[in-house]
Order: C-alpha cells, then sequence, then structure tokens
C-alpha cells in the first residue's frame, strides 16, 4: 500500500473516534517497523525554511571555518510538530536554542536515536496543552505542516495555539500546502490552507511580515513570516 493511502487509511479510523491527532503515533511506529514510509521525512530541513530569509538575518555572517553558522545564541526556537528532527536540527545549526515536539513518542524516540549528540531538546507534547515551559513562548516559532494536517473543524483552535508560542518581539514562521479559496475539499490529510487561513494566524499583537507564495513541480506551498509586538 502506498504510503499516502495508508496515511489517508490511518486519519478516517482515528478521526471516525473523534481523534483527529492519535494516528501519528501509529503511523511513525508502522514506520519504525518497516511496515511503511514516512512521506515528509527528507533526512534534513524543510526546502522552505533551508531558503528563508531570516536565516541570513540572524546568522549576519557569522560562521566556523567549514562555512557552517556559528551557534553563537540566536535565541530560543520550537518546532511545532517536529516529526523525526530534521528542521530542529537544522535551526539548533543555525545557533537556535531549540526545542521540539511532537505528540507522537513513537517520532521523538526515533529523532533521539537519529541524533543522539543533538542539542535540541526533544518532547513528547500536545499543541493543545503545552507544558508551562512552553507556554512561556519562545523567539522563533516554525509551524511547518501540522496545521495541515488536521481537519479543518480544528483549524481555528490549531491557529491560536501555534500563536500562543510566539513570546513579545518573537517571529513565527509558518510552511504550508496552499490551496485556492473555493476548492478546498474535506479530503485528507492533508487539508491545504487557504489564503485566507494562513492570514488568520494575524492578530493586532502578531503581523504578517511576508507572504511567499510557491509552485514547484505541482506543488503548490506557502510561506509566511509574522512578527509580534
Amino acid at each position: 500500500m502506498e504510503p499516502d493511502e495508508y496515511i489517508r487509511g490511518l486519519a478516517a479510523a482515528s478521526l471516525a473516534n473523534d481523534d483527529a491527532t492519535g494516528w501519528w503515533d501509529t503511523l511513525y511506529v508502522a514506520a519504525g517497523e518497516g511496515r511503511t514510509a514516512i512521506p515528509w521525512d527528507r533526512g534534513g530541513p524543510h526546502r522552505l525554511l533551508a531558503s528563508w530569509p531570516g536565516l541570513s538575518r540572524a546568522d549576519a555572517g557569522s560562521s566556523d571555518a567549514a562555512g557552517t553558522p556559528a551557534a553563537a545564541g540566536r535565541g530560543t526556537a520550537v518546532v511545532v510538530g517536529a516529526g523525526l528532527g530534521g528542521d530542529a536540527e537544522f535551526l539548533a545549526a543555525h545557533g537556535w536554542r531549540t526545542t521540539a515536539f511532537d505528540i507522537s513518542p513513537a517520532a521523538i524516540d526515533t529523532a533521539r536515536e537519529r541524533f543522539p549528540d543533538s542539542p535540541v531538546e526533544y518532547a513528547v507534547a500536545d499543541l493543545f496543552a503545552p507544558p508551562p515551559p512552553m507556554a512561556a513562548g519562545f523567539d522563533l516559532v516554525l509551524e511547518s505542516m501540522t496545521v495541515q494536517a488536521m481537519p479543518r473543524s480544528y483549524r481555528a483552535r490549531a491557529v491560536a495555539a501555534v500563536r500562543a508560542l510566539v513570546r513579545p518581539g518573537g517571529t513565527l514562521l509558518v510552511i504550508a500546502a496552499a490551496i485556492d479559496e473555493g476548492e478546498q475539499s474535506e479530503d485528507g490529510p492533508p487539508w491545504p490552507l487557504t489564503r485566507a487561513e494562513l492570514e488568520s494566524f494575524a492578530t493586532p499583537a502578531l503581523s504578517a511580515v511576508s507572504i511567499e507564495e510557491f509552485t514547484d513541480g505541482g506543488l503548490h506551498r506557502w510561506r509566511a513570516e509574522f512578527r509580534a509586538a
């Protein structure tokens, strides 16, 4: 069975029990046993994170002899729905004191096994009920492809939960699959974001700095940066 078909079957069974997120751990367990693959496991960061102009602003040209940005202390970062750790390790290599959480214990266990000497603080946590240390907020919040993995009925709640992780003066970076208004479907996952849904991350206290739209190889993606007052 193709991974996408397998994932949709897991999600449908989970949603039938009014559980929007329980299928993720089942998926990561199955992947760990070699019964399926994780389609979004790139073995590294998402390309829209790797090419984010904000990295250049933060790094300010500082690098080691090999050209890797020096860990000069960019502030704190959190990766929402971190999966197997590719994005988190990338941010840590760029000097962010990085926390990465996922609701799936199997995903977090695999990330720790992949990166045994990592400076990243990996944790099992629920976006809708983050532990107090996380609720205090971060200088950089990366939301990459997690909100879209929950049905649209959860969207407003998920967006608000992500937004709450940004501390005053902090930055939120959102990477998501895109869809045009009027083309939404209840079939998923994923459930891509319209521009209006992407813009809903903004509030009077969290302003949109940039919203970029990409179409490459048949993939339609958003990358948006928001800054907290």
